[in-house]
């Protein structure tokens, strides 16, 4: 992360003696510093899909960029501060990347028991397991990976760490429909998520989601008929060179909050990953989850990654990854890897390198 040079520091000292003499606190103004930071996901890769084995068109050799985050972050004093991070994706239809805004939002920190934002921001289930998995530039957490909830979104955020960080909890009103759309509706949405550390490493937590993912907007011709829930369960240990977990979800509706037929899922994920050194360390991942266990109770979905990293540096991650993803039963799954399924089975095999540089 940069901080305010020191060319930047005399900039400030000379705008906070204009600012005292318009009526401004000198010292107030001299307390608040700007931190630009950024972070990409990179991968080089030989990628395969398959829908009742007939190729895809997106099959073969190629080096993308996922993600590529650009933040900026102003604090004002130790309570106030703001945040706005960029994104980009790359939309086929326009055959262009585009750009648009994650998080953008003012936090007040009251104390460690209380921080609260308001505008885009981190959600309370996503972002905690993505921090205890630490591979989330290999690929997203199961939730996120097969859309039963996202990362981030419009509304008012709280959370918070008491009893030495033994007890945290977040939770979020939020629009519904996701950090790309800040559309309102009739009525907010409820996520949450309570967690307990016992012992230092070792981290349990549930959650749960409540709303309409967006979709009650006035005149709609669609009008909801479902609420959107989903329960998520977590246990944990990130501790040394180890880290291991378990990641359990159970959703209804997700997909039909709009339509009159009910459905349900669940799925569960377990990963482990050790550093054998400072430089060098190993990872393995599997998912299995049934996404509509009413509508299409075939449908199967299995996933996993094996793979070893590279710590090059601070900041910098070199990961040699195979990963595969196999669908039975039918339907088709808008993932993370493109959509996968068909009549009766797809397939996606890719193996090469993910990499991920933070600064």
């Amino acid at each position: 992360m940069r901080k305010n040079s020191p060319r930047g520091a005399v900039t400030a000292a000379v705008m906070a003696a204009v600012l005292a003499s318009a009526g401004y606190s000198a010292t107030a103004a001299a307390d608040e510093s700007t931190t630009v930071g950024g972070k990409l996901f990179i991968d080089l890769t030989d990628y395969t899909l398959k829908n009742d084995n007939v190729d895809s068109a997106n099959n073969g050799f190629g080096l993308d960029v996922k993600r590529a985050y650009l933040s900026i972050t102003h604090s004002f004093d130790d309570t106030w501060s703001a945040n706005v991070t960029s994104d980009f994706n790359y939309v086929g239809n326009d055959g262009e990347t585009q750009i648009f805004i994650k998080k953008a939002y003012v936090q007040a920190r009251l104390s460690d028991a209380f921080v609260a934002r308001a505008g885009s921001a981190d959600l309370p289930w996503v972002p905690f397991v993505e921090d205890l998995y630490g591979y989330r530039f290999v690929e997203n957490v199961i939730v996120d990976r097969l859309k039963f909830g996202t990362s981030a979104d419009w509304g008012i955020h709280a959370g918070g760490k008491v009893a030495d960080g033994k007890f945290n909890y977040a939770a979020s009103v939020i629009n519904g429909a996701g950090y790309k759309n800040p559309t309102r509706s009739n009525s907010v949405d409820f996520e949450g998520r309570f967690g307990f550390a016992p012992i230092k490493g070792l981290t349990f937590a549930v959650g749960g989601y409540s709303g309409k993912l967006g979709k009650d907007i006035e005149g709609s011709a669609t009008p909801p008929q479902h609420t959107a829930e989903r329960f998520d369960a977590l246990v944990s240990w990130v501790n040394g060179p180890l880290r291991a977990g378990a990641e359990y979800f159970q959703a209804k509706d997700w997909l039909q909050v709009t339509t009159v037929a009910s459905d349900k899922a669940d799925g569960f994920s377990v990963w482990g990953s050790y550093d054998f050194n400072t430089m060098w360390g190993a990872f393995a991942r599997y998912d299995n989850a049934d996404p509509s266990k009413d509508l299409n109770p075939d449908l199967k979905d299995e996933y996993m990654n094996v793979g070893v990293v590279a710590h090059a540096r601070k900041g910098i991650d070199v990961a040699f990854v195979y990963k595969h993803e196999k669908v039975d039963g039918g339907g088709t799954l808008s993932t993370s890897n493109g959509n996968i399924g068909g009549l009766n089975e797809g397939k996606y095999d890719e193996v090469g390198l993910w990499a991920q540089v933070a600064f």
